[in-house]
């Protein structure tokens, strides 16, 4: 039998799962790292806890499965996006990553679209705006505001192409992370000279482009040492995680698409050609499918608006669900359900990092509006869970506008796991949501991605045709479904009544 093993470097921690090539588990480790936010914005992580969680990770799933590492036929990685890394001609990382939910980059976007001669024609090329979640951003922030680290770096990369270097030795970065950066052009797919040239970014340390299913090297004997992987080991680019997780819920071909919920939240959909929001608001990226195009759009705290709330006000149901030996948004998901649609008159915005997707604003922060004497603990979950899939359905009406959105929903991350979130998903949407027997998203659509590198798949969606079985879907209920529309339209409503007063806040 031959095993493949997926990597999912994530923003909390590093989940890496061993499967047969039919797509079974095998065994699973996680380890945690933390994020650093030493100024309101701004958010951070180590690039060398990344690679230990990594190390340690592989490690132990082979240690758990008892397999023999000649019998892995091969190794890929899924990556949270946009995180800079930047490194010496060594390979060692200079401090620490500017990750994916960083928001002090806003005037270096502003600097960066100048540069590149407006926001129409940087969208033309990269088909996306300068967000400061971006990598170009933060480019030119430590340009400017760290030039001893900038004086040393000679390569860029993003946060699963550092761990890949660590284990191959070799410089990559495939399409669909690349699309993230700011500095591809993506309808081409390859990197922009015009960009490059005309914002000051030396061409020669951006990595070699690759797909997501090439071999973009083989296992060292050092990292072969450090991780019980056998020496030459084929390791697939792999993709950034909502990619990674397009693949490993077979997101994979037009008309198909999912929602995730995870740290952040997103509504992504496939299609076959390049389709670009002339207004920014969603993103277009390459497909971790070669030659292919996703649209998606991306909200930043999802399920950190949860884990907001279950920090905040949770603390009693936490101890509870440990003496039950449950996990403790089961308790949540039971209170949310003693609320009523509307969370009796309550409506969050899920803005605690600002936002990205659909209204592209940094300096937005997180609203309870209509917060009464009345509400309790069950209505502030409630309210929580309805604004984050607020977000999302309005994402979703962006990707119906351009005409890139199913008919049908598949559920991801930890947030699919909740019965109740999926149906209020099912509902807000008027549309059904199912799942996918295996929940492993990313890790098995980076694990595929390494089985069609190492040549065990025709390829990519053939992978996933084989692999990938649906759930009975969660259909949704008019009834319901109407109920939401009046707090709908009020949520959108309440961001542009505040849209100002966010930018004055963001001033004291």
């Amino acid at each position: 039998m031959q095993y493949l093993i997926g990597v999912d470097l994530g923003t909390s921690g590093t989940k890496t799962v061993l499967f047969d090539i039919h797509g079974k588990e095998i065994a699973s480790s996680l380890e945690e790292y933390p994020m650093y936010q030493p100024q309101n914005g701004w958010a951070e992580q180590e690039p060398d806890d990344w690679w230990k969680a990594a190390m340690n990770t592989i490690k132990a799933v082979i240690a758990k499965s008892g397999v023999d590492p000649k019998d892995i036929a091969g190794l890929s990685l899924s990556g949270q996006m946009h995180g800079l890394v930047l490194t010496d001609e060594n390979g060692n990382a200079l401090g620490r990553s500017i990750i994916w939910c960083d928001n002090r980059t806003i005037e270096s976007c502003e600097e960066f679209t100048r540069l590149v001669g407006g926001r129409e024609r940087l969208i033309q090329i990269a088909a996306n705006p300068a967000l400061t979640g971006f990598t170009a951003g933060k480019v030119l922030w430590v340009r400017e505001h760290e030039p001893e680290i900038w004086a040393k770096a000679r390569h860029i990369q993003l946060p699963k192409d550092y761990v890949r270097l660590k284990l191959t030795g070799e410089y990559h970065m495939d399409m669909s992370d690349a699309s993230g950066t700011n500095l591809l052009d993506v309808p081409n797919r390859c990197w922009s000279q015009e960009i490059c040239e005309k914002t000051g970014i030396p061409m020669d340390m951006l990595p070699p482009l690759v797909e997501s299913s090439d071999v973009a090297g083989h296992i060292t004997e050092e990292a072969s040492r450090l991780t019980g992987l056998a020496v030459g080991m084929p390791v697939a680019a792999g993709a950034g995680d909502n990619m990674a997780a397009a693949i490993g819920t077979g997101v994979v071909k037009e008309g198909k698409a999912f929602t995730t919920i995870g740290t952040s939240g997103v509504v992504f959909a496939h299609s076959n050609s390049v389709q670009i929001d002339p207004a920014g608001r969603v993103h277009t990226f390459c497909a971790a499918v070669p030659g292919q195009y996703i649209v998606m759009g991306v909200g930043l705290a999802a399920g950190m608006s949860l884990k907001w709330c279950r920090d905040t006000f949770f603390q009693s149901e936490i101890e509870v669900a440990r003496e039950m030996g449950t996990d403790s948004y089961v308790l949540m998901n039971q209170e949310a359900a003693r609320s009523p649609i509307g969370a009796n008159r309550l409506i969050y915005l899920p803005y605690l990092m600002g936002e990205r997707s659909p209204i592209l604003d940094p300096e937005s922060r997180g609203v309870l509006f209509g917060l009464s004497a009345m509400h309790t603990k069950k209505d502030i979950v409630r309210a929580v869970m309805e604004g984050v899939m607020y977000s999302q359905w309005h994402n979703l009406n962006v990707l119906r506008g351009m005409h890139v959105a199913p008919n049908a929903m598949l559920a991801c991350g930890g947030g699919a796991k909740s019965p109740f979130w999926r149906q209020m998903m099912a509902d807000m949407f008027n549309m059904p949501v199912s799942t996918l027997q295996n929940t492993e998203g990313p890790a098995l659509g980076a694990a595929i991605l390494a089985g069609v590198g190492a040549g065990i798949y025709k390829d990519v969606p053939s992978a996933c045709e084989e692999i990938l079985k649906e759930s009975e879907p969660l259909l949704p209920d008019a009834q319901r479904h109407a109920a939401y529309e009046p707090y709908f339209e009020l949520y959108q409503k309440i961001y542009l009544d505040l849209k100002n007063e966010f930018h004055t806040l963001a001033q004291l």
